[in-house]
C-alpha cells in the first residue's frame, strides 16, 4: 500500500523479493540474482518460481544494508543511493519477467505498508556477495 492505495498484490503462492542494492552492484549482479530467484527450488513440490510461473513482487529495501554495529542508530552507508539503486531494482524486475514470471513492483522511495503471509515461514537471504 502506498498512500492508502494497493500498488501490487497476488493471491496465489508466489515470492516477495526485498531487494537491497549496495555500492558496486551492477548488471552482472542483477542477472545472477534474477536467475537465482527464478530457479531456486523453494516452491511446492521442490519446484522453482520459473517452473510454476509464480507471481513475484519486487520491493526496493535499502534497510537491508543497515549497519548496527555502533551506537543506537543504524548507518545506511552501505546502501547505494537512489539514482544508483532505482534502475537496478527496475532491471531486476525486468530480468525476472524474462524468466516468464508475473512481476509487480512497489514504488521506489515511497513509504509502503507491505503485508505478507509467510508460508512456512520461510525467508531466504540471497546475497550476490556470496556467489
Amino acid at each position: 500500500m502506498v498512500a492508502g492505495e494497493s500498488v501490487a498484490q497476488f493471491e496465489a503462492p508466489g515470492l516477495l523479493v526485498l531487494a537491497g542494492v549496495t555500492h558496486g552492484d551492477g548488471p552482472a549482479e542483477v542477472a545472477w540474482l534474477a536467475r537465482k530467484i527464478a530457479e531456486l527450488r523453494i516452491m511446492a513440490g521442490e519446484r522453482s518460481a520459473a517452473e510454476l510461473g509464480a507471481p513475484v513482487i519486487v520491493v526496493s529495501q535499502f534497510t537491508l544494508y543497515a549497519d548496527t554495529r555502533k551506537g543506537r542508530r543504524p548507518s545506511w552507508n552501505a546502501a547505494a543511493p537512489g539514482p544508483v539503486a532505482e534502475p537496478l531494482v527496475a532491471a531486476l524486475a525486468e530480468a525476472l519477467t524474462a524468466y516468464g514470471l508475473e512481476v509487480q513492483t512497489g514504488v521506489f522511495g515511497a513509504d509502503m505498508a507491505v503485508h505478507l503471509v509467510n508460508d512456512g515461514p520461510v525467508t531466504i537471504l540471497v546475497d550476490t556477495a556470496t556467489r
